[in-house]
């Protein structure tokens, strides 16, 4: 870490942001201080916005480290007061929500940050520890349980439902209802249902706002708010302004698929489940991974689907540098061909059916 600069650490709750804060800090040479942005102290503390008041509070300190920092008003004017005015100070700060921190503190820092989304495990993260066997026998869990950190300790699948259930009821939403405005828990909860139901395919915000009595733009703005939380991401339609393409639509999906698979109450087996259903699992999985691969590698990725109006579609396409690269996901072994749509118009991009065979070269 730089002096005076800022590391905002984001995502959801329960992945690990404070451990790996207190990583950093316990790996620190020099003086450090963590405070709690949750704790009413700390943000008295920090209330008075003056470079008087911060030099006294942080004289000497080398790393300064706010978990849960979202908690504190205006914190982005904050954090840029001290990294301007306090010399050879570094700050860490967490967030399990973005549409505080990010928004707050994004314009303020302008500059002076640098940003990182912290996920469930990636597979790639897992493999690190495990055979080669031990991955392919695991399969099926993380399809069905996730690789939230504590899912994958624990022995039995009885404590991986109870861990996940507990996340779902207790924290999911705990920041978005901490917003003005939002009321309803109910209401969000019902649109998350549908959204995990939906999982893989494209989404009618009208038929949505219908379905739980909602206008078309709250529907948006829930969406937007869980999307801010991490608990889901959106896919758009991918286009070059082709007359034949869907560019509008959306397309909804899960960081991770235990979260999705507690909201609806279902952790079957997947021989037990609809062809459909575990298509969806596979889909969502194969699609988080590659994402969770382009953040851990700081890639900058920008991921669609692509579909026509006569209903030719893949699955996930891939721009980076310009470059696309197009992916579709077939839960068993079965291979797929590029749409003829697709290859005509995109003659040079490079296609590929992600199965149960060479998942593991993609992810």
């Amino acid at each position: 870490m730089l002096p005076q600069k800022v590391m905002l650490l984001f995502g959801a709750r329960r992945v690990g942001k404070t451990i790996l804060m207190r990583q950093i800090v316990d790996s620190f040479t020099g003086k450090t201080l963590v405070l709690n942005g949750e704790d009413i102290d700390t943000q008295t503390l920090l209330e008075k916005t003056s470079v008087s008041n911060y030099r006294h509070l942080f004289e000497g300190v080398e790393l300064l480290a706010i978990d849960e920092a979202q908690h504190i008003p205006q914190i982005g004017s904050k954090l840029k007061l001290i990294v301007d005015e306090l010399p050879g100070i570094r700050v860490i700060a967490t967030g399990s929500s973005s549409f505080n921190l990010q928004s707050e503190a994004g314009e303020p820092l302008v500059g002076r940050s640098s940003q990182f989304l912290l996920t469930p495990f990636s597979q790639q993260e897992l493999s690190a520890g495990e055979t080669p066997i031990e991955t392919y026998r695991k399969l099926e869990e993380r399809l069905i349980y996730g690789s939230y950190p504590d899912v994958t300790l624990f022995d039995t699948y009885a404590q991986k439902r109870e861990y996940l259930q507990d996340i779902v009821d207790a924290y999911l939403l705990k920041d978005i209802l901490a917003v003005d405005g939002i009321k309803n828990s109910q209401k969000m909860y019902d649109l998350l249902r549908l959204i995990a139901y939906q999982t893989g395919s494209e989404v009618s915000y009208e038929e949505l706002g219908k379905q739980l009595s909602m206008s078309r733009n709250t529907v948006e703005r829930y969406l937007d708010l869980l999307q801010k939380v991490f608990v889901i991401y959106r896919l758009g339609g991918f286009s070059r302004n082709l007359r034949k393409e869907v560019a509008k639509a959306s397309k909804w999906y899960f960081y991770d698929n235990g979260i999705r698979n507690a909201i609806i109450r279902n952790f079957q087996p997947l021989d037990v489940r609809s062809e459909t259903d575990r298509g969806a699992l596979w889909e969502n999985y194969i699609i988080s991974e590659r994402r969770k691969l382009s953040l851990n590698q700081r890639l900058d990725t920008q991921f669609y689907f692509w579909r026509t109006y006569d209903n030719q579609e893949i699955d996930l396409i891939e721009e980076k540098d310009g470059v696309l690269t197009a992916y579709e996901m077939k839960a068993g072994k079965k291979q797929a061909r590029v749409p003829i749509g697709f290859k005509n118009a995109y003659p040079d991009t490079e296609f590929y059916c992600v199965n149960r065979d060479n998942y593991l070269d993609f992810i």
